[in-house]
């Protein structure tokens, strides 16, 4: 293996990849992140369940329109911020830094918690496969995933790039063959447009729906912490974000539209209570035949490989990032000399991940009714946090700045209509958290304090170690060597 580059101080250090992603492997990267047959084969039919029933699927198109609004304000204020770091350098340039790092650590809670969710999922789900012939615990396969992703996460960010590609177009062809015939067949009852009327779409528990909706979308933001590798940032980045935004919420809200027709209006809620995680292989396999029901159940697992690949990719750049800021240690700087990828970072973040797994195996956790349901009922209401955070820097930064060349639709209305999306979509979260996360209060609580206390340690954290620009520590080390 070729000799990693372990320290960033110097001006000739070696820095990420620049322009090594194309708005096409940022689409990818962003699009598995959200991992679409995941969230068709395993949200759609909870969300119908334990939501607004048949008008689930227009909670989607409702989550996507938040977030094309957010987005507005988001691509438009990156092209004003020098470096990357997502979320937290919005709020960083509008509020300063101690705001900045709080917002960072609550990002970090945000994604490692959602990949964590997946990963016991995924640990679970291997579990079962392999069951008729070995009884593997979860946590084996949970770990040698990890093994697997931070591998490919110390290589080049080009190798991720084409190992999503591959595993997302084969996720999103089986579910857009299974519309097709769905729609070709005339569905159950005829086609209809059933799920966006009001009397469905404002039923049972909207709010419920709205908020799993929501959580089907996180990772899409992620665009914007590639920047830095991003071919002509100021360009790939916004298409980049439009694209994946757009694409994801067509994609669930037509697919969720025809397992309605798939199994008529009146039995689409019967069918997704009673049995949640074979649904989507049993439309499959009454429309396609026989043999796409064990393609669905091995696409399920190559989607949740994805997702975790692309949250990891994410975490290891959030993290490059902060350390920048000296907000995490200065190692986490380190750019590997020949793959031009945050090496040191992939190996902490697997580290990190386990950590969570050993320790969750010894107190004897569920990996699904705990893990992962309390995993990403936490990322769910983090990241609606972070993402108001956002809305108002955008709209402070803007309104501190009216020389600026941004329109009013740019500066002001998305921005404010991005916030009250958002802050509604909070508002449900918060609600109906203690249903998230399996109906226990205590955890809920516990899950809910985490936030603040995340964004507290990062704002203590920039209140007792300065920030110092690399370029000011040279010129010092300079002058004490004359």
């Amino acid at each position: 293996m070729p000799t990693p580059v372990t320290t960033t101080t110097t001006q000739d250090a070696p820095t990420l990849r620049k322009g090594s992603l194309t708005t096409t492997s940022i689409v990818f990267m962003v699009i598995a992140a959200a991992a679409p047959l995941t969230v068709i084969g395993g949200a759609l039919p909870i969300g119908m369940a334990a939501g607004n029933g048949a008008g689930y699927p227009t909670m989607y198109a409702v989550g996507a329109v938040i977030l094309v609004l957010f987005s507005v304000g988001l691509t438009t204020m990156s092209k004003y911020i020098s470096e990357p770091g997502a979320f937290y350098s919005y709020v960083e340039t509008a509020f300063g830094r101690r705001l900045g790092m709080g917002t960072a650590y609550l990002a970090l809670l945000t994604y490692t918690a959602i990949q964590f969710a997946v990963y016991g999922f995924l640990g679970q789900q291997l579990t079962l496969l392999v069951a008729p012939v070995a009884d593997v615990p979860w946590w084996v396969f949970s770990l040698a995933t990890a093994a697997v992703v931070g591998y490919l996460g110390y290589r080049s960010i080009e190798l991720s790039s084409r190992a999503l590609g591959v595993l997302l177009v084969a996720e999103i062809a089986i579910v857009v063959l299974l519309d097709v015939v769905i729609v070709g067949r005339g569905g159950a009852e005829g086609l209809n447009a059933d799920p966006f009327l009001p009397e469905n779409v404002f039923s049972g528990a909207m709010g419920v729906g709205l908020m799993m909706a929501m959580a089907g979308f996180i990772g899409f933001e992620s665009t914007t912490v590639f920047r830095s590798e991003a071919r002509d940032s100021d360009r790939t980045v916004p298409r980049a974000t439009y694209i994946s935004v757009a694409v994801i919420g067509i994609f669930y809200t037509v697919s969720g539209w025809a397992v309605v027709q798939a199994w008529g209006t009146d039995n689409v809620v019967d069918a997704a209570v009673s049995n949640p995680d074979e649904m989507i292989a049993t439309t499959a396999v009454n429309y396609l035949g026989a043999w796409s029901g064990p393609v669905v159940h091995v696409l399920l697992l190559t989607s949740l490989f994805a997702c975790v690949l692309s949250f990891h990719n994410v975490l290891t750049r959030y993290q490059h990032a902060i350390s920048h800021k000296r907000g995490l240690p200065r190692r986490l700087r380190a750019v590997h000399l020949t793959y031009r990828s945050p090496h040191m970072s992939s190996i902490v973040q697997t580290a990190t991940v386990a950590v969570l797994t050993v320790v969750c195996a010894l107190l004897g956790m569920d990996p699904v009714v705990e893990i992962f349901t309390w995993f990403s009922g936490l990322a769910t209401l983090t990241i609606i946090i972070i993402m108001l955070l956002v809305s108002v820097a955008v709209i402070v930064y803007f309104r501190s700045r009216p020389t600026l060349p941004v329109g009013t639709w740019k500066r002001t209305v998305a921005p404010v209509l991005a916030f009250l999306g958002l802050a509604a979509a909070l508002y449900f979260i918060g609600a109906n958290l203690t249903m998230l996360v399996g109906g226990s209060s205590a955890v809920a609580v516990g899950l809910a304090l985490a936030a603040p206390a995340a964004f507290i340690t990062g704002v203590v954290c920039s209140t007792f170690i300065p920030e110092f620009d690399d370029k000011v520590i040279t010129r010092a080390m300079a002058r004490k060597m004359r």
